[in-house]
């Protein structure tokens, strides 16, 4: 009999030692993946099901059921177990990640059942993050599909060691050993093209409960185990860990006017002790440790896993998202990483943007340069691509704007993974595991000098700043620019105009006017603009910037209150009748791609210094109210 009916007495007689030998019992979290309608549900609701785990209201409905509907609305109870979500069901497609929890008398599982369909692959990628195993299942009737391919390379991307290859609905196949034999077989072939060097194959029927929880009858050829016993019995290597240098990201900083001073966090690898040195990076400040508090008191040492407060001899700096090392043993800090990146969001990568980049606790802002090279994940090819659209896998360089502490993923999953957030909608983007940092971030330093940025403005008697006209084309941003410098220079003031045009005739002759052209076009320039502002120079510029977040970029790059945001207002139906250039003309005719506001879009600023309306303001008064308006 199974464990529910066992330990009923064992809670009765003593509830401490049932929850104490329930406590101590180890954890597997695993995955079930593969292609759509392959039974994933169903397998989870039989695994339940049969380990008579369902909670009593769910239990009782599943029986009262199925005596209604018999063996196929039974299965259809298991399913139901488990999609946890309304949308699902009226779709009938797994649309997120499910969490479900189940124990035997052996140990503790944590199942997520993620979605088949390619469209919900950041979904896989998800429930894949934190798991120990994966069950790869494929339908006995199709085979291999893409979409098995796919999760299998993510699930061994993503660093699972335990691999089930789980043949489903063999019942639908007669139980036939030869196509299971040819299905574990074409799966063989492609594991090992991606370096899978072992996985367990078992035949199985979620529907029937053939090799789920005891072996079957039905498949006398099989000599291997059940499903939930070979997830009762594979060994999870939890010393390897432990093993591993100490390592742990600070996540909550005790307020410093209380007399308890602690830096809270999980341990992410190896151990630490009283007494045991530490360094804090990136400020690479050490000290030791004092004390190490946990819920259940203050033990001499700590291992992976267990959530620590850490308590340090000495009044040092650190602060959320940190991270503690053994003191010779500290991390590598780097501000430019080779990574693999996965792309979730609809909306394609745009190379240069910045994007937020969560590591850990940290945030930082980031940007990623064109791929090296996109995945194909059915012949593991390595494609040139410009960009990664929805699902697409690809090797990328990312830079922070600043030095951030890393491990590499393949040695710490909690150091080495990060996720990309849209600045904007908070959107998460794609998530990314760092290969390593990039040589040149560590051979290239920051050269000090004796004549600074406060020195030229002084020379120059003024205050530095940016000036950014931004406006649809044929706004008047460069005549109403032109016309501010003129002012300036009669005010003996220092400038410098950067026009869109005119850049593009030399520094960005390159570039087109893709979205990442366009993006790599304003990098380039605030770079720029940040330069002369050092310089001690008001720098005007004339771009239409179509995007809020390379604007927003450009102002980051600037201390705060250098950059100015000025909106040359001009409906596109204005700006189209002037027409000055004749580039509407083109665009409504086709002849003229990514033009903004016609093919392209303009994103109009939200909080502007000022807002220039040109529809009924002349250019001279517009030059006449910045000024006034703007420069001290």
């Amino acid at each position: 009999m199974t464990e529910v009916y066992r330990t009923d007495a064992l809670i009765a007689e003593d509830i401490d030692a049932y929850l104490d030998a329930h406590q101590h019992k180890t954890m597997l979290r695993f995955i079930t993946c593969g292609s759509v309608d392959d039974g994933k549900s169903t397998l989870i609701g039989r695994l339940l099901y049969d380990s008579r785990m369902i909670f009593e209201d769910q239990l009782a409905t599943l029986e009262a059921d199925s005596r209604r509907l018999g063996t196929q609305g039974e299965a259809m109870d298991f399913a139901l177990l488990v999609d946890g979500l309304a949308a699902e069901r009226e779709q009938g497609i797994t649309i997120d990640v499910a969490y479900r929890f189940f124990a035997t008398e052996k140990r503790k599982f944590i199942v997520a059942d993620t979605p088949g369909h390619e469209q919900y692959t950041r979904n896989m990628v998800t429930g894949a993050s934190t798991a120990d195993l994966a069950v790869i299942l494929i339908d006995a009737r199709k085979g291999v599909l893409t979409q098995t391919r796919r999760h299998s390379y993510l699930a061994h991307l993503l660093g699972i060691r335990h691999l089930v290859l789980a043949v489903n609905k063999m019942d639908l196949v007669g139980y036939d050993r030869a196509v299971f034999d040819r299905i574990v077989a074409d799966y063989r072939a492609f594991a090992d093209s991606i370096g899978i060097t072992d996985f367990t194959a078992i035949p199985i029927s979620g529907l029937a409960g053939d090799n789920i929880t005891s072996r079957s009858t039905a498949t006398p050829w099989y000599a291997g185990p059940a499903l939930l016993e070979h997830l009762e019995e594979v060994e999870l290597d939890q010393t390897a860990d432990q093993r591993s240098p100490f390592r742990m990201q600070v996540q909550w900083v005790n307020r410093p006017d209380l007399d308890f001073r602690g830096f809270a966090g999980t341990i992410a690898s190896g151990q630490v002790r009283k007494g045991d040195g530490i360094r804090v990076l990136p400020s690479g400040k050490t000290s030791a440790i004092a004390r190490i508090v946990t819920a259940d008191g203050e033990p001499e040492a700590a291992v992976a896993g267990a959530a620590v407060t850490l308590c340090f001899t000495d009044e040092i700096d650190c602060s959320r998202g940190q991270i503690v090392t053994a003191a010779q043993s500290p991390v590598e800090t780097a501000d430019q990483f080779e990574a693999t990146l996965i792309w979730m969001d609809e909306d394609a990568m745009v190379p240069g943007r910045a994007y937020w980049l969560k590591i850990g606790p940290l945030t930082v802002s980031a940007s990623v340069a064109a791929p090296k090279y996109q995945v194909n994940v059915n012949t593991m090819e390595h494609l040139a691509a410009k960009t990664l659209d929805l699902n697409a896998i690809g090797v990328v360089n990312v830079t922070t704007d600043r030095d951030i502490p890393f491990a590499p993923y393949a040695e710490c999953r909690d150091l080495g993974g990060f996720i990309l957030i849209d600045k904007r909608t908070n959107r998460t983007l794609g998530a990314g595991l760092i290969h390593f940092a990039l040589r040149r971030s560590q051979n290239i330093h920051w050269q000090a000098t004796d004549i600074g940025r406060e020195h030229h403005a002084a020379m120059k008697n003024q205050t530095p700043m940016v000036l950014w006209m931004t406006g649809l084309s044929g706004s008047g941003k460069s005549t109403i620019a032109n016309l501010v410098e003129k002012k300036l220079a009669r005010m003996n003031r220092h400038t410098f105009l950067l026009d869109g045009d005119n850049v593009r005739h030399g520094l960005n002759k390159d570039l087109g006017f893709t979205d990442a052209d366009r993006v790599e076009n304003i990098r380039r320039v605030g770079e720029v603009a940040k330069l002369m502002v050092d310089a001690g120079l008001i720098v005007i510029t004339a771009f239409i910037s179509p995007f809020r977040a390379e604007r927003e970029m450009v102002r980051n790059m600037m201390q705060p209150g250098e950059f100015v945001e000025i909106f040359i207002d001009t409906p596109l139906e204005e700006a189209e009748a002037r027409d000055v250039k004749g580039l509407y003309a083109k665009a409504r005719a086709g002849k003229l791609k990514n033009f903004t506001g016609i093919d392209s879009p303009y994103e109009v600023p939200e909080n502007p210094h000022l807002r220039i309306d040109t529809t009924s303001m002349s250019p001279e008064d517009a030059a006449d109210l910045i000024i006034s308006r703007l420069i001290p």
